[in-house]
């Protein structure tokens, strides 16, 4: 059985429903602490939404100075599946695993909502189960997720095909060409600010045109990982 791991730092929120997720899809999850240097052997790694060190100094920037990330980092260089939601997103930014920041929400406050995003590469390791166009509905919460970067990264993410996902419908902070997550050249490392953990499990997702709550698209990401180690 696969084995992913889901580390925790001081101020993470979402590290048990990520764990329940890798649970959902059929993976073992590993509970992982910041302050350490042992990834334990897992095979793809989660980092979780939340607001570590209080969002002191700027979202993530603290975190990805923590002992664990020098092995996040190697572990993410060498090709192992690096997953970062919401904070773990910002995380991944601030580690220069991905290119560009993230800023405040142009509206300057907080926001929660289900949010409609459009696949756009459906090639890296944490989205190889959607299909490229496809349209999917994950929780978003954040008040730092606008996404920014300068003319040429963004044209080179664009030329690339690193765009992940693009928000649909509604940008919700005002993030640089609808940009709602993005990947590394090779594509095993995804960050996204919506929460696909809280889209796993009928009558706890978002509402659907079947009924209330039965929303579990989110799953796709797990089980996408688990199809990408398999691939190895």
């Amino acid at each position: 059985m696969a084995r992913i791991g889901v580390v925790t730092f001081p101020g993470s929120l979402d590290e048990r429903d990520a764990q329940r997720a890798i649970r959902l899809a059929g993976a073992e999850p590993v509970a992982l602490w910041h302050g350490d240097h042992d990834l334990q052997g897992v095979d793809a790694i989660v980092l979780p939404g939340g607001f570590s060190y209080g969002d002191y100094l700027r979202c993530g920037a603290i975190a990805a100075q923590s002992p664990l990330m020098t092995e996040v980092v190697a572990a993410a260089n060498a090709g192992t599946p690096v997953l970062g939601i919401c904070n773990g997103f910002q995380m991944l930014v601030e580690a220069h695993l991905l290119p560009g920041g993230l800023i405040a929400n142009d509206h300057g406050a907080f926001i929660r909502r289900d949010q409609a995003l459009i696949v756009e590469n459906p090639d890296t390791a944490w989205t190889n189960e959607f299909a490229k166009g496809e349209e999917i509905v994950i929780p978003l919460k954040n008040g730092e997720g606008g996404y920014i970067a300068d003319a040429a990264t963004l044209e080179r993410l664009e030329g690339e095909g690193r765009v992940v996902f693009r928000y649909q419908g509604v940008n919700p902070n005002g993030s640089l060409n609808d940009i709602a997550g993005i990947t590394n050249e090779r594509g095993n490392v995804v960050g996204l600010m919506p929460h696909p953990e809280h889209a796993v499990e009928p009558g706890f997702g978002p509402d659907t045109r079947v009924r209330m709550r039965s929303g579990v698209d989110g799953l796709r990401f797990f089980t996408s990982a688990l199809r990408a180690l398999q691939a190895v």
